[in-house]
């Protein structure tokens, strides 16, 4: 073997590498937690443990540099440290069955994590009772949805997502008889009627509801009983010319429609929306509480699921610790509102939820293996000493 393999198979069987990995791993929790207070368990999740590194930006620029190793960077090399040690020290025998075990528990579970990260999604469905939906909407990310309503049976929807506005370029869809190119956007904002500011500048708007109000950039907030409202202007044109300029924001109810070539659409910035090829109907929704007080005790929902075949058709009671899980879904019990009007379910989707449960007890069974041979090694030598 070349000294040069040699000297890099060393480094990633080390037992100092793996001590410095664990302490790196302490020091990015402790970071992450005192991080947490200002930017949210969401932005904590991205920037500290979500990253290769942890980047902060420069005072004064929009350079960011990397300061800290991230939480895939230390969990990977972690991952590639325990394979490498095992394939260089550890013997397929019956003796070290048990650390055998363990270790590819401790293997599954850091794979489990990354495998979350990538492919976890979590969106909420609002329900008012007697209300039917067959998609649940993002706390985080929202879209520009253009909708033909001209079809009075049939509505076609173009989701633009919101990296697209924020780029500020120019947007073609193929569907679209128009092209969209965002002239302000805004991550977090307010609202207030122009009558009310009237020093305001002009309104970068022409159309819709735009003129009537004046949008004003706040800073992004990261805690989590808070959200942000972004807002956009859009301008929209066609191949004859400019078509006109409108607000859109989440903190619009209604969407704003106009006529164009003899149809009839409409512009929303919504919450991103997550189909799915099935609906969920609130027959009832009970909330209790502890007597003479408002203090929540319980809350349920009794739900009818159906699928767009109706091969499926039955009654589920969602309640705590009680999920209702469907199509790779889990539907938890997340809230109340409008007076216990509308039910709040979380809707989580997590291919490798599993993985977890199942390297935690491939670990607990390889230690106690492990530790059962060596009693029973002890135990025999005691004997024949004896003897």
């Amino acid at each position: 073997m070349p000294p040069r393999t040699k000297l890099i198979l060393r480094f990633f069987t080390s037992l100092r590498l793996t001590v410095w990995l664990l302490a790196l791993g302490l020091a990015l929790v402790f970071l992450a937690t005192l991080a947490q207070v200002n930017l949210g368990i969401w932005a904590v999740q991205q920037k500290y443990f979500r990253s290769l590194f942890v980047m902060l930006r420069v005072p004064g620029t929009a350079v960011s540099v990397p300061v800290f190793p991230g939480g895939y960077l230390i969990g990977g090399l972690l991952l590639v440290n325990l394979v490498a040690a095992h394939a260089d020290r550890f013997r397929l025998e019956w003796k070290k069955s048990g650390i055998w075990l363990a270790h590819s528990g401790l293997i599954l579970l850091l794979l489990g994590e990354l495998f979350t990260g990538l492919w976890q999604r979590e969106g909420l469905m609002r329900l008012d009772q007697g209300a039917t939906k067959n998609y649940s909407e993002s706390a985080l990310k929202t879209e520009l949805a253009v909708i033909d309503t001209t079809d009075p049976k049939f509505d076609g929807v173009v989701a633009i997502p919101e990296g697209a506005l924020e780029e500020m370029g120019m947007i073609q869809y193929p569907t679209l008889p128009f092209t969209i190119r965002t002239v302000v956007y805004y991550p977090n904002s307010l609202l207030q009627m122009r009558s009310q500011i009237p020093n305001a500048a002009p309104s970068p708007a022409d159309q819709g509801f735009g003129p009537q109000l004046v949008a004003m950039p706040e800073r992004i907030t990261y805690k989590p009983d808070e959200e942000n409202s972004p807002t956009a202007f859009v301008e929209l044109a066609g191949p004859e010319g400019r078509i006109g300029t409108w607000l859109v924001s989440t903190l619009l109810t209604e969407p704003q429609t106009f006529p164009y070539q003899g149809h009839t659409w409409s512009l929303a910035l919504r919450p991103r929306r997550y189909y799915q090829p099935f609906s969920i109907t609130l027959l009832r929704f009970s909330h209790d509480r502890y007597a003479g007080t408002d203090i929540p005790k319980n809350f349920s929902s009794r739900v009818r699921l159906q699928s767009a075949d109706n091969h499926v058709d039955r009654e589920v009671l969602i309640y705590m610790n009680n999920p209702l899980r469907y199509g790779g879904l889990t539907f938890y019990q997340a809230g109340y509102e409008n007076n216990d009007r509308t039910s709040i379910l979380q809707v989580v989707r997590n291919p490798s939820w599993v993985l977890p449960y199942v390297s935690c007890a491939m670990i607990a069974l390889g230690l106690v293996i492990q530790f059962g041979l060596h009693l029973t090694g002890f135990f025999r030598k005691r004997a024949a000493a004896a003897a």
